[in-house]
């Protein structure tokens, strides 16, 4: 429902404290005239803009949570964790509640609570709102992007890692099972094999890096890599047997009918596997699908999404922008990534990237589950 729907499904309590909020002059015992005065005053341009910019870095993360979800209904508890996460830094000695965050987006006119018996727990937003805070934030965020120009060079992996999947199964149906060390990971010598045969070349881990939280086996392989085996693994393509890695039966039925598998899904499945470390990762590929159209500067756009990207261990805001979503973005076939002469390393979004991450939701608790 729109803002003016839910406004006169709204008690004439709220509809004070929505009024109040935006100084409105009417009468206040007159639910018809709250209701015409809150939409002719919140839905002006610049009233609505001068709220949006005035809103801290916590508030936007919060916003952020609720504007790439389709969904239309979340519990408080829902509200409240999502909060939680908006909070990068916590200060143990102030007294921060996070239901006054939800009460001040309740003022506002920008959450509501149900008009049924079944919803009347639940919070809303209003679709037409929702839409604004989208180009609000979206114009907000384009000032401070770099435009470049198209650079000379760029990589641009579309397909690839669809082919390479193929690869990894081709390699493993020529081969006895394939032994495997006591921690669960392929031997060197047959790793780099494999490497050699896929179309993006990757160095192997050296020891002693501190990697965990984007897969299985992070620790052991390259990024890229990682993420094929774990898809394979999660989709049943391949088997761990003791110690041994072989093809399961729908795995050679994929190699006898020559069947590649479909990017959504790949795309889909890295968006449940890496929402265990990056809890908004599909708002962040959100902007990137917004703000990604014209060539950009990776460092104007990681400046704009790192303030969302909540570091992890030792991961930081910006490790997290540049190396655990664009580029694995890029690996999807989702954006290119290129070198300008006078901006440095520029990113775009792809006509594929786009159609994909606008086609693809995934729901807040739907994660992989590492094992």
């Amino acid at each position: 429902m729109n803002l003016a729907d839910m406004l006169s499904y709204a008690d004439i309590h709220d509809l004070g404290r929505i009024a109040h909020t935006y100084e409105c002059q009417c009468n206040g015992h007159s639910k018809n005239e709250l209701i015409q005065s809150i939409l002719s005053t919140a839905l002006r341009r610049e009233i609505f803009e001068k709220h949006i910019q005035s809103l801290n870095q916590e508030d936007i993360r919060f916003l952020n949570s609720l504007l790439f979800d389709s969904r239309n209904a979340f519990s408080i508890e829902e509200l409240i964790a999502r909060v939680q996460q908006s909070r990068f830094q916590k200060d143990e000695s102030s007294d921060w509640n996070p239901r006054d965050m939800v009460i001040k987006f309740k003022k506002l006119g920008w959450l509501f609570n149900g008009y049924s018996q079944q919803t009347k727990f639940l919070f809303h937003v209003p679709e037409d709102l929702k839409r604004k805070f989208s180009d609000a934030l979206t114009n907000q965020f384009k000032q401070s992007l770099q435009i470049s120009s198209e650079p000379t060079v760029y990589r641009d992996e579309q397909m690839l890692i669809v082919d390479d999947i193929f690869h990894f199964l081709t390699f493993l149906s020529g081969q006895p099972d394939i032994p495997l060390t006591t921690d669960g990971s392929m031997y060197k010598r047959q790793l780099q094999q494999l490497l050699d045969r896929l179309s993006v070349q990757e160095e192997m881990v050296t020891k002693g890096t501190w990697r965990f939280g984007y897969g299985r086996l992070f620790k052991e392989y390259p990024n890229r890599f990682s993420f094929i085996y774990d898809y394979c693994y999660y989709r049943n393509l391949i088997s761990e047997h003791g110690l041994t890695l072989r093809l399961t039966e729908e795995g050679k039925s994929r190699l006898t009918e020559g069947k590649k598998e479909n990017l959504t899904e790949v795309y889909k499945f890295w968006l449940r596997l890496y929402k265990n470390p990056i809890p908004n990762l599909p708002s962040m590929a959100g902007w990137i699908d917004r703000l990604g159209g014209q060539w950009v500067t990776m460092a104007s756009l990681s400046d704009v999404l790192c303030k969302l990207v909540k570091p992890f261990y030792y991961d930081s805001s910006t490790s997290i922008v540049e190396q655990r979503i664009l580029q694995m973005m890029m690996h999807l076939g989702l954006i290119r990534i290129g070198d300008d002469e006078v901006h440095g390393t520029v990113v775009q979004l792809t006509k594929l990237g786009s159609k994909v991450i606008q086609g693809t939701f995934v729901n807040e608790e739907d994660k992989v589950v590492l094992f």
